[in-house]
């Protein structure tokens, strides 16, 4: 049996721009496959800060990034990441101009089986921590696809509305893994 094949847990990273179904995605898959949520960690820690993020808060974003893959190696479940360091690389990038080289090397250091990468096909809701909708979303859309094709991972594009979307990432899953329908 060779990667990802029966008997081993998976870990898929979820990403793309803000407000397209990622973290509902990640709920779905992990129930759905009995497996592991990792939620999104830099939504959490803005919205429990008391004032505006500086470039240090998204720092200490990142190494708790850093810090939840490392975690969660060896579990052999299912662990769907909600976002992960390369939204906080393009994050500080386009934020603030520069990123540490430390995030780059973790970021190539990682493994997963299989991105999904978001696309903004649905309603950008707006909400006090997202920041990009129009046009900066399809910009960002790309930008993270031109990242993980640079990393050299399988990534797959989930699209759709509604129910829709969440049937698409798991046929993506199914043709992934070579597995029977759901």
């Amino acid at each position: 049996m060779g990667p990802g094949t029966a008997g081993r847990g998976r870990k898929v990273l979820v990403t793309g721009p803000e407000s397209t179904g990622k973290t509902d995605l990640c709920r779905f898959l992990a129930g759905h496959f009995n497996g592991l949520m990792v939620p999104e960690y830099a939504r959490t820690y803005i919205e429990n800060l008391k004032r505006p993020y500086r470039y240090a808060d998204v720092c200490a974003i990142a190494r708790e990034q850093r810090l939840q893959y490392d975690a969660l190696q060896d579990t052999g479940s299912w662990i769907f990441f909600d976002t992960w360091l390369i939204i906080t690389r393009v994050w500080m990038d386009v934020v603030y101009g520069k990123v540490p080289r430390w995030v780059d090397g973790e970021i190539r250091k990682a493994r997963f089986d299989l991105v999904l990468v978001c696309a903004p096909d649905i309603p950008w809701i707006p909400d006090p921590v997202r920041e990009n909708g129009g046009p900066e979303r399809q910009l960002l859309y790309r930008r993270y696809i031109r990242e993980v094709e640079q990393l050299e991972w399988k990534y797959r594009i989930v699209d759709g509305t509604g129910e829709e979307r969440l049937r698409n990432a798991l046929r993506i899953l199914q043709e992934d893994r070579g597995l029977p329908d759901f």
